[in-house]
């Protein structure tokens, strides 16, 4: 974890995301001689594509055949036309 004082913070804060954003370090902002509070990096965002790509190796393929039909079943249900509920 990065210690710094909340003038180095204020000073440098493009730095310090850049640190948060790409080196994935929590920083602590000091003032006074005491912690007055930490950063911690954001939650991670991933495509659909890097997120099922985990599955390959894992599913049988029983159970890849059966989860792809799920899948094109549910693309034919959202290209089907919606009905105007009011009338």
């Amino acid at each position: 974890m990065t210690t710094m004082t909340a003038t180095d913070c204020s000073r440098n804060f493009s730095s310090v995301l850049n640190k948060l954003e790409f080196e994935k370090e929590p920083v602590e902002i000091v003032r006074n001689k005491h912690v007055v509070a930490r950063m911690i990096p954001g939650v991670s965002v991933m495509s659909a594509r890097e997120a099922m790509s985990d599955l390959f190796g894992i599913l049988s393929d029983e159970e890849g055949e059966a989860w792809l039909k799920d899948c094109r079943s549910a693309d034919q249900s959202l290209t089907e036309e919606m009905r105007d509920p009011w009338e």
